[in-house]
């Protein structure tokens, strides 16, 4: 806030300069013309507007280089930062900030040291525990899920075992009924052999 009130006072000085210039370099005669008067006011508005123009653009790039500097911090010790722009043109945040400005020039407060300085603030340690007990819970809950999976990958294979048994007992069952048709078939066949053979030896016999 102090950084940005000096750049102000320093850009109002340089506007100031330009007119006293003007008055002091132009304005020397009693009476001027229109074109004389508007050839003037033309070079002035050309140099403030430069002034005012490069001031900008300085003011832009210099919040660019401050908002890198507080991300870059907050990513070292794992902070994430959120910005909203609507609240940039919010009339009552930036008089609050006015009254703040005010205020901090009439009873300036100690200065806190920076970050990097003073150490890790009790916040900063509050965060960096809480992100670390999210990463623990996180790999806990991985482990279970890898355990479950695991546990569900023995159920299938023992089901998959399970019925490749039913399969062959089934197939067996089949081979098994099968050849008990084929005995029976055959038995059958021997006893009405047995029989044509007898019944021959009888009628051989009686001849």
């Amino acid at each position: 806030m102090r950084f940005a009130r000096s750049k102000r006072v320093m850009s109002l000085k340089t506007i100031d300069s330009c007119f006293e210039e003007l008055k002091e370099s132009r304005l020397v005669e009693e009476t001027f013309t229109v074109d004389e008067v508007r050839e003037m006011l033309d070079g002035l508005q050309v140099v403030v507007r430069g002034e005012v123009e490069m001031e900008l653009i300085n003011t832009a790039h210099t919040n660019v280089l401050l908002l890198r500097q507080l991300f870059s911090q907050a990513e070292k010790f794992y902070l994430r930062l959120q910005s909203d722009i609507s609240e940039l043109e919010n009339r009552e945040l930036l008089e609050k900030v006015a009254h703040f400005e005010k205020t901090d020039f009439k009873n300036p407060k100690p200065k806190l040291a920076p970050l990097n300085e003073g150490g890790i603030s009790e916040l900063l340690q509050k965060e960096i525990s809480s992100a670390l007990d999210e990463k623990t819970r996180a790999e806990r809950a991985l482990k279970d899920l890898r355990k479950v999976q695991d546990e569900q990958q023995i159920v299938t294979h023992q089901s998959q075992e399970l019925n490749s048994l039913e399969d062959t007992v089934a197939a067996l069952r089949e081979d098994y009924e099968r050849s008990l048709c084929a005995n029976a078939a055959s038995q059958k066949d021997l006893q009405e052999n047995l029989i044509s053979l007898a019944l021959a030896e009888k009628v051989f016999t009686t001849q």
